[in-house]
């Protein structure tokens, strides 16, 4: 499974201001659990950065850590909100899993962070 301490941070060049972070990796990879196919997905992370921000090489192979793994769509896309929420703890944070077709499905799984004090 994917490690959350691969993530790497620095700190957040203008912490005065709210500005939104977008990186798209665009070769994520993870295997089904059922059929042992490969998924193919674009991971959009989309954050406001408080104290830190997310430093991209380590994103890189935080995301190629699942390269190999069994694990469902959701389950990835609620892992890694997680994971990156932990790491970072943005003033907010929404990951996009825009899954490939594969049995004449696409999926696209949104999942969004929110700190501690903002949860409902």
């Amino acid at each position: 499974m994917a490690d959350p301490k691969i993530l790497e941070t620095f700190p957040n060049p203008a912490p005065h201001r709210d500005y939104e972070i977008a990186h798209t990796h665009h070769e994520f990879t993870s295997v089904c659990p059922m059929t042992g196919h490969p998924d193919f997905a674009s991971i959009t992370v989309r954050y406001v950065a408080d104290k830190t921000c997310v430093e991209l090489k380590s994103l890189k192979l935080y995301f190629h850590a699942y390269r190999n793994e069994g694990i469902f769509f959701e389950a990835a896309t609620n892992k890694i909100c997680d994971d990156l929420g932990k790491a970072l703890k943005p003033r907010s944070l929404v990951i996009v899993a825009d899954f490939k077709a594969r049995g004449g499905f696409s999926s696209v799984i949104t999942a969004e962070y929110r700190p501690a004090t903002r949860r409902r």
